[in-house]
This record gives C-alpha cells, structure tokens and sequence, in this order.
C-alpha cells in the first residue's frame, strides 16, 4: 500500500522512526525492539538510511523488509541521494522493490565535512523525480518547519519544498520541533504557497539533555523557554527528565491533533519502551480521532 492511502482512509495517521542497528551488529539485534513496536500498530514505520547516508555496509532494505515481510506493518525506507551515483540509486531501487517495499522517503542526506560529492543529484527533488520515473513507489519528502539548517530563508525552503511536492513528493514528514506555535505558521505558509499534500508533525521524546544539545546542534530547532526550565531542573535525574520528555511529548501531540493535523511521526531512537508510554496515552485520542472511519 502507497502510504498516501492511509491519509486518504484515516483521519489521523500515526508512526514511528527506526534506525538500522550498527554495521558491526547483526539485524537480530532489532527483533525485540520491532516485536514491541508491532504491539503498539503504528500505521507504518520508517527506516532511517544508515550512519552518514553511507552505501557501504548499509542495512535500511534489509531492516525495512523486516518490517513490512515479517511484522506486516508498511514500511517506508529512507533513501538519500547526495553521495549516491544513478547506478547507486537504481540498485538500491530494484533491492526494494525486489523485497516488496512500496514507499521511500526521498532525502539529500548529509553533506560530510571534508569529502567530495560525488553522486549524481544534489537535490531530494532530483531524487524525487528519479523514483516517480519508476512509478511503482509511495514517495514522501521531509520538511523543515523552521527552514532547513543549511537554508538561508525559510521563505526560500518552503519554495524548495514545493519543488519537492511537484516534482512527486505524496506526503511530507516534518523535521522534530518543540514549539507548536512553530509548526502551525509553518502549515500557513506551506497553504499559501499551495502545498497540498499531507503533512505529518515530526516529534521527538527528549530522554536526557546532551541529547537534545546534539540534535538541536544538528537540526537548528529552537528550545522554547519552558522546554528548557525542564532541562535545567532534571538534567541529573535520569528518569525525571525522561518522564517530562513523556509528558512534554505527548502535551505537544495532543494539541497538535486537536487542531486538525493530520498525522502524527514518532522519532523513537530505537526505544520501544518511550514508544509504548507516548502511544498508551494518547491511544484513546486517536481511537476517538479516528472513530467513525471505515479502514
């Protein structure tokens, strides 16, 4: 099933984020992680594409083709393009439809400090447009609801998403952020600028605070002020911060479906028991969401 379908049979779509485990560690390592998450039924589960964006050792297909041929939930592997050449991508294109995989996540992917670019296409639209050529594929993009880290403008990232929209892009995933206020601004402009396609709020549970250090460095996510008088009062208790992660996540998540988004993308950084805790508290939420829908 193309992905796409579920936002048209569903009002609200709800699921997760994995990452392959490391190249020195066997995909066995993941079945607990996978057994757990199947028990929570996300509407599908997305792979990330290896560390770095590297070719070499990767295991996305492999982990996505467990997800979809052995779990039975619709997998959506991430494929990015930037250091890829065209033989990359159509190898990596047939392993997937080879293991009935029906949906990709079309990124750029990281530019390495230090190291030339040497693949074929410099944008995820240029990627976008490449997989439609196949016409046998779900295609979903990212979105970065306070401009992408490496954009200038978010003016300028939103018209570089519409490339992405026109170019085949059925639905986007939007990068973690903290502030709602955010992404609803961010949903304004994305009208304005007549994007269409469903667009699912990206959040991420904050377990420990040289974790959210990481990945705001990484992302350029802005920590509103409240986000960060949690942080400083239970920065050194362990499970303190990891439960008003919880619950700051799941306040943003029931205010973001209350006001009508449409989906719902868990980042759960492999961490199944976080999952289970964020899915048990807003599942009632979503059932009456979704209640006089006919799936």
């Amino acid at each position: 099933m193309h992905i796409k379908e579920l936002f048209n049979q569903k009002n609200l779509v709800f699921s997760f984020e994995i990452f392959p485990p490391k190249v020195t560690s066997s995909i066995e390592t993941i079945y607990e992680t996978l057994e757990e998450l199947k028990d929570l039924t996300p509407d599908f589960i997305s792979v990330t594409y290896g560390a770095g964006g590297s070719l070499k050792d990767n295991k996305t297909c492999e982990l996505s083709s467990l997800v979809k041929n052995k779990y039975g939930i619709e997998a959506l592997a991430h494929l990015t393009c930037i250091n890829s050449t065209r033989e990359d991508i159509d190898s990596i294109i047939n392993e997937l439809k080879e293991n009935n995989i029906e949906n990709i996540l079309a990124l750029r992917g990281d530019i390495l400090k230090g190291k030339n670019i040497i693949g074929e296409y410099n944008y995820a639209f240029e990627l976008i447009r490449k997989i439609k050529e196949n016409n046998n594929f779900g295609i979903a993009g990212a979105c970065y609801p306070e401009g992408h880290i490496e954009c200038e403008s978010l003016e300028k990232d939103i018209k570089e998403l519409k490339r992405k929209v026109d170019a085949g892009a059925e639905h986007l995933i939007s990068q973690l952020f903290f502030d709602n206020n955010t992404f609803y601004e961010f949903l304004n402009r994305t009208e304005q600028k007549n994007i269409k396609v469903p667009i699912q709020a990206g959040i991420m549970p904050v377990v420990n605070k040289k974790q959210i250090e990481r990945i705001v460095k990484i992302s350029g996510a802005t920590l509103p002020k409240k986000f960060i008088k949690i942080l400083d009062k239970y920065e050194y208790d362990k499970e303190a911060i990891r439960d008003a992660g919880i619950a700051y996540a799941v306040e943003q998540i029931v205010d973001l479906v209350s006001s009508g988004v449409k989906g719902i993308h868990l980042y759960t950084m492999n961490n199944p028991y976080i999952a289970r805790r964020i899915t048990e508290s807003t599942k009632s939420i979503f059932n009456s969401i979704n209640k006089d829908v006919a799936v």
